[in-house]
């Protein structure tokens, strides 16, 4: 980083320290010196993907920061995933641990480094059988696992990591948990929801948070859910950091609309993995309510996976009503956001949906369900409208009282714009973090956002 790097990212710093203080209001603040942010290396199942933006995006802001931050992923994501350019550097760049696998070189000599250490070594390998779940299939996956942290574990030692951080619970996280064990380097957890939640025996929540430095919930709901399944005595490790969005990204005038617009349009957009999880089923229920009376909606459908020839098939009653675009980038779902009317989210199960604060911060009403944190982040009534999920007769009911309202589709689409402004800023998230990346200590459910130095200890 050069010197002119390192001011402008002291003067952010500077910056975030004035920023207001959710939790730890009484921490006194502690000399710039005193602490420095470590080596950092993140870890995923797949990284990049065009569903986890919101982590490119906290690696790209801890970097601003003045982080050092290296990404490792399990496997390799393929190119249908990397829309931007953002993307395609971040898969250049990033450590593919069943790659490493592939190159009995490799796999030797991380074999070697640790059979040195047999005390550690041996350790290790009796913390994954001791986590495995029930049965031979969750046992050999232990295995696997094992074998991956060692791989993992060389790779951060030789890139002089001191500290790795992994987003999701399940498997990754097992080795992440193996990782640190082997190697003794600390490590952390942010924890998201549903899927993160849902066998929590199985992944051994409670081991992990008893074994990790921090554990990161993105909301309330998530850290209670994680308190419910941990030791008392490890919950003031449990703390408060949000998803978040650059909301100048969406707030900037927007490119060509996607797919062209017609005249006199009422335009609802979904964005997401097409998976029954979404719930978009329902929404194209809630769509043939609708078309007599509100002939000109049009539902446009962003993303992919594997429910999209079903869900094409389903809409195909609605003719031209329905569009969809496959995988856009972030800045083609940036443009989509700001040519839209009305965002709607009809999901069965969600954390805090990052693509929600998306559509805050394009200044456009939501609709979403009520499922676990997604009223930390709408209002209802305020931001857009929260329903019954499963429940199309709702939600036809709030899509045509936006439809019909221009003026309380810009009042909502206001308000939700100053909450993510005010919560929901990337660059205060990430400060957060940083706060316990350098072991600040306090108490609050969420830790203040104020780094302490941007200088690495590698």
């Amino acid at each position: 980083m050069s010197g002119a790097e390192r001011l402008g990212s002291r003067h952010r710093f500077d910056q975030l320290r004035r920023l207001p203080d959710m939790n730890d209001s009484k921490t006194a603040p502690i000399p710039p010196a005193a602490r420095t942010l470590p080596r950092i290396a993140y870890l995923t199942s797949q990284y990049p993907t065009v569903s986890h933006t919101f982590i490119l995006r906290e690696v790209e802001t801890l970097r601003r920061l003045g982080a050092e931050v290296l990404t490792c992923s399990i496997r390799r994501t393929p190119p249908a995933q990397h829309r931007g350019p953002a993307e395609r550097d971040a898969a250049a760049t990033t450590f593919n641990v069943l790659q490493s696998l592939r190159s009995p070189r490799r796999v030797l000599a991380a074999q070697a480094r640790y059979l040195r250490r047999p005390g550690r070594y041996s350790a290790t390998l009796a913390l994954a059988l001791r986590t495995s779940g029930p049965g031979l299939r969750a046992w050999l996956y232990q295995w696997i696992y094992f074998l991956e942290a060692v791989m993992l574990a060389d790779h951060l030692e030789s890139e002089r990591v001191t500290h790795l951080h992994n987003h999701f619970t399940s498997g990754c996280g097992t080795v992440a948990m193996l990782a640190s064990e082997l190697s003794g380097i600390p490590f952390s957890l942010t924890l998201h929801g549903p899927a993160d939640l849902e066998e929590p025996r199985r992944w051994r929540l409670d081991e992990k948070v008893a074994r990790a430095r921090f554990v990161a919930a993105i909301s309330h709901f998530a850290r209670s859910q994680l308190m419910l399944r941990s030791d008392p005595t490890h919950w003031p490790k449990i703390r408060i950091v949000h998803c978040g969005v650059a909301p100048a990204r969406y707030e900037a005038e927007a490119g060509d609309p996607i797919p062209e617009r017609r005249d006199g349009e009422i335009r609802l957009l979904f964005v997401g993995r097409l998976a029954p999880v979404k719930g978009l089923r329902i929404l194209l229920e809630a769509m043939g309510h609708l078309m007599v009376s509100l002939p000109d909606l049009h539902l446009v459908i962003v993303g992919d996976g594997p429910d999209r020839a079903a869900l094409e098939a389903a809409a195909a009653p609605l003719g031209a009503a329905v569009s969809f675009t496959g995988y856009l980038s972030q800045d083609e779902v940036a443009s989509a956001m700001q040519s839209c009317d009305i965002f709607v989210l009809p999901s069965f199960a969600e954390g805090v949906p990052v693509v929600l604060m998306e559509a805050l911060a394009s200044c456009r009403p939501v609709i979403a369900t009520q499922v676990a944190g997604v009223g930390e982040l709408v209002e209802d009534g305020k931001s857009g409208f929260i329903v019954p999920p499963g429940d199309a007769a709702t939600l036809a009911d709030r899509i045509g009282r936006l439809a019909a309202d221009p003026e309380l589709r810009d009042r909502m689409g206001r308000h939700g714009q100053a909450v993510v402004r005010a919560e929901f800023d990337i660059e205060t998230e990430a400060a957060r973090l940083a706060r316990l990346l350098v072991d600040v200590p306090g108490t609050g459910s969420a830790p203040r956002p104020e780094p302490l130095s941007i200088a690495s200890d590698g």
